[in-house]
């Protein structure tokens, strides 16, 4: 583990032997209470600004990083639309350079999964890994979503070789390139629609003998050239070395199989909010997408704010993620100094 050292804090006037141990307080004969004015809780692109803004703006921001630090970026290759990387970026570089830049602000990073709040309590009372206790004025939620997967062992294998969960992040590597898209909703329609613009062929994998998008959606794709959709189809394995070289089908009703040459696989049956944690607390879409007031990320609760992709199921890009941790930063600095906090 390390060097630790052992010292003493003084909580609510009583005396207790603590150890420290990477930013910790651990309990030794009582129980710890730490507080902070702004905890995060999240470390993608929303988490580490949020960071970056509450530390510049002297909050002393304490961020938990959660069960996958740095978020989804951190499964991604090459990132080629964020601002300032003229030559692209490999999405853990990006993650890493958020993480140094908040550290140097002077933001307070520590490994660990937040596992109960209780966030209608003043102040905010959150647990962490099951046993360290804290409190905070202020929490700003960036758990961002995971996208939604098929359970191929390829699919994992080729993650980020071919496979990808976001056609608008990754479908300019495979410009002018035979694509396939599994999904039969909106955001398989998208993007399937989208790939079509910039590959030489899409081919829609469906399961069922109709789509499930809107006919708006519904009616792009069939008006789309160079996009063929396979009905009544599953995906049966990804296929390829080091790079996906194409997917092999399963009819649903028959049980046949057949092969398509492609390069590129996009997973587009959707996302899912890491939000659990705050049901029962926090307003929520019928998908479990954080519901925050109009033009800020404020949600109900006064002092709670919420950032990235746990409340937003539009745009999920590092970008726009990256700006509502700004805004959270922000919304959650003003809430404070609106009473009083210096």
């Amino acid at each position: 583990m390390g060097r630790v050292r052992v010292g003493t804090l003084s909580v609510h006037r009583t005396q207790v032997n603590i150890v420290f141990s990477r930013g910790h307080f651990f309990k030794s004969d009582a129980t710890i209470m730490e507080h902070h004015a702004v905890l995060i809780i999240g470390s993608g692109p929303a988490g580490y600004t949020a960071a970056i803004y509450a530390a510049r703006a002297g909050l002393n921001p304490l961020l938990y990083q959660g069960l996958q630090p740095g978020g989804q970026l951190t499964i991604t290759t090459e990132v080629e639309n964020y601002p300032g990387y003229a030559a692209g970026v490999q999405g853990p570089q990006m993650m890493e350079d958020f993480r140094q830049q908040a550290l140097r602000m002077g933001t307070d990073i520590r490994y660990g999964i937040v596992t109960k709040v209780d966030l209608n309590a003043h102040p905010k009372r959150i647990t962490v890994d099951g046993q360290v206790e804290l409190t905070a004025d202020a929490v700003i939620i960036a758990t961002g979503a995971s996208a939604k997967w098929l359970g191929l062992p390829s699919e994992q294998r080729l993650n980020g070789h071919g496979v990808s969960a976001c056609a608008v992040c990754d479908g300019f590597f495979f410009r002018g390139q035979d694509v396939a898209v599994v999904g039969g909703g909106d955001t398989a329609a998208e993007e399937a629609t989208y790939l079509a613009k910039i590959c030489k062929s899409v081919h829609l994998i469906v399961r069922r003998d109709e789509l499930r998008a809107s006919k708006a959606m519904q009616e792009r794709v069939f008006r789309t050239p160079n996009l063929t959709v396979h009905w009544n189809s599953e995906t049966d394995e990804i296929l390829g070395g080091d790079q996906v070289e194409g997917v092999r089908l399963r009819n649903t009703v028959d049980g046949s199989l057949r092969e398509i040459a492609v390069q590129g696989f996009f997973v587009a049956i959707g996302h899912t909010p890491n939000t659990s944690l705050f049901q029962g607390q926090l307003d929520m879409d019928e998908t479990g997408y954080l519901l925050t007031l109009p033009g800020s990320t404020r949600t109900k609760i006064e002092g709670v704010f919420a950032a990235g992709d746990a409340q937003d199921k539009i745009y999920r890009q590092a970008v726009t993620a990256a700006g509502t941790g700004c805004m959270a930063a922000l919304d959650a600095e003003r809430w404070l100094a609106a009473r009083g906090h210096a």
